[in-house]
């Protein structure tokens, strides 16, 4: 299409006061029908032609899928090429493996899986081209936090696993480096930066020696596969682990100062509804579990499955998309404020679910199911400064903003929630999760060091580039510092004499600026003066 067409319809949009995205689209149907085009013109190709003094005013009108970087920070996901499950045969539950071409516990279908296929799970491709798509729909692709997929990375060979995030991080910094510790020295300076890395895995492969292996190449946060907490589930679903193991890795994940995510999976065999809503009761009271973050992805049937052939037989029967709803809806109303959803359902096709809740818009779903109740779910990420915007059009008040202290005993340790919030509006604009480790704790940098540890340090909003001032935006605005002094002035409280950050690659030279230094992994500086 001749570069003229696009130009037209970007003088067309600058010509409307604010403009907005209806106004995109009559621009661009206007200009298809003038030149009797086959097809409209796509947001990708205008935004390709736009002048540089005209990317910052039009972007945020052209830019598609405005969630992705809503947050502060743009997430790729990367998946890891297939492997055994790590026990002798798969969860009851559980698609796809290698003997189908795929990792375990994914289809093949989910659109993770299919970049993955694309380019033969080479991890440096797959990240270079999402970069490339997400840049392409007008994202600014500043602060990556890069998730590893594929079923349970640490049971995969550690030299895999060590050139696996070399890979992801030269795509990421676009420098072709000799050894991971040489890649990890360009993810620290790079105009894009690596601002998290997650790893999946198991609660029996979350012991301490698969912490230090993954704290080793830059791991920021664990996902770990909880799926319930009753062994009686455990054993039918052929899990391979225990309730026990659950508690242990929670402890020893957040001792070693990282963040905490359970993937969830309500519906299982021998479960049921009041079963599923007390396990989430539990998991948020408990001192034994209270994890930082949730994935919540109803059982479904699947072919090539156990439960696939339990429910032919009419032994197993999944909720319908309403239960699935409802539970979630019960769990929104009682989760506490330092929890983040993180995602409702499986990335599964319709098609391919025999079973089970089908609906892609499971958590719209149950948030209206709150609204018509007068209700609204109070996790991080519904009260986020960006998407009190993006759903509510609800903007913290300046007036309104105070730095709020939570405290709760977890894994035989201490957290502290500082946020800084609009309490009036309900609006989270940023937060840290500092915590004093428990005495088990296994790091040689915090064992016996009268140590505090913050675990993550975030602000929200829609993303800042790096070096970049903000406008309206949040980030940016010295909220990372207010949260950053709070930590330390409690953890000196509390008789800390050392406070160190789980810092992502990308982030260490932030933390420099306020006195911490290179400690192993982490980041650290004394509290002693």
């Amino acid at each position: 299409m001749n570069a003229s067409i696009y130009r037209e319809i970007i003088e067309q949009i600058k010509g409307i006061p604010n403009p907005t995205q209806r106004d995109v689209q009559l621009a661009k149907i206007r200009v298809a029908e003038k030149y009797c085009l086959s097809t409209i013109p796509p947001n990708s190709e205008i935004i390709r032609h736009l002048r540089p003094e005209e990317r910052p005013i039009l972007l945020k009108v052209l830019r598609r899928k405005v969630v992705r970087t809503i947050s502060g920070v743009t997430i790729i996901a990367v998946m890891a090429k297939p492997w055994p499950c790590p026990q002798k045969e798969p969860c009851a539950y559980c698609p796809g493996g290698p003997a189908y071409g795929v990792p375990q516990s994914y289809t093949g279908r989910e659109p993770a899986t299919m970049r993955g296929l694309q380019f033969n799970f080479d991890p440096y491709r797959q990240v270079k081209h999402r970069i490339e798509q997400l840049e392409s729909i007008g994202h600014t692709v500043d602060k990556i936090e890069l998730i590893i997929m594929g079923g349970t990375f640490p049971a995969m060979p550690v030299d895999y696993q060590m050139n696996f995030v070399k890979e992801c991080l030269d795509a990421i910094t676009g420098v072709q480096s000799r050894s991971l510790e040489e890649a990890k020295r360009n993810a620290e300076v790079s105009r894009r930066r690596n601002v998290g890395i997650t790893v999946e895995t198991r609660p029996d492969w979350c012991k301490e020696h698969h912490v230090d292996i993954m704290l080793f190449y830059g791991t920021t946060r664990v996902e770990i596969g909880v799926q319930n907490i009753y062994d009686d589930i455990y054993v039918l679903v052929n899990r391979g682990h225990t309730v026990k193991d659950v508690i242990e890795a929670t402890r020893i994940a957040k001792d070693a100062g990282l963040k905490v995510v359970y993937h969830m999976m309500p519906g299982l065999p021998g479960s049921g509804f009041d079963r599923d809503l007390e396990a989430f009761k539990r998991i948020f009271t408990d001192p034994d579990f209270k994890p930082d973050m949730l994935k919540i992805y109803p059982c479904l049937v699947v072919k090539g499955t156990k439960v696939y052939d339990w429910w032919i037989k009419g032994l197993y029967k999944p909720y319908i998309t309403e239960e699935a709803a409802r539970l979630i809806a019960e769990v929104k109303k009682i989760i506490p404020e330092w929890v983040r959803i993180m995602r409702v359902q499986r990335d599964i096709p319709a098609y391919m679910i025999e079973d089970g809740p089908r609906s892609s818009n499971l958590r719209e779903i149950a948030l209206k199911m709150l609204r018509d109740e007068g209700l609204r779910c109070r996790c991080i990420r519904c009260r986020e400064v960006g998407h009190r915007w993006l759903r509510d059009r609800i903007k913290p008040n300046q007036d309104n903003i105070e730095v709020i202290v939570r405290r709760y005993d977890a894994s035989m340790g201490e957290e502290f929630f500082i946020s800084v919030e609009d309490r009036v509006n309900d609006v989270l604009i940023g937060y840290l999760r500092l915590r004093i480790p428990s005495s088990l704790a296994h790091r040689p940098e915090i064992s016996g060091k009268e140590a505090a540890i913050i675990r993550e340090l975030r602000v929200l909003g829609p993303l800042v580039p790096v070096g970049r001032r903000a406008g309206e935006e949040y980030q940016h605005k010295g909220f990372g510092r207010i949260l950053l002094e709070k930590a330390e002035e409690i953890s000196a409280d509390m008789g800390c004499k050392k406070i160190l950050v789980t810092s992502a690659l990308g982030t260490k030279r932030y933390y420099m600026r306020f006195g911490y230094n290179y400690d192993g992994p982490y980041m650290s500086k004394s509290l002693s003066s």
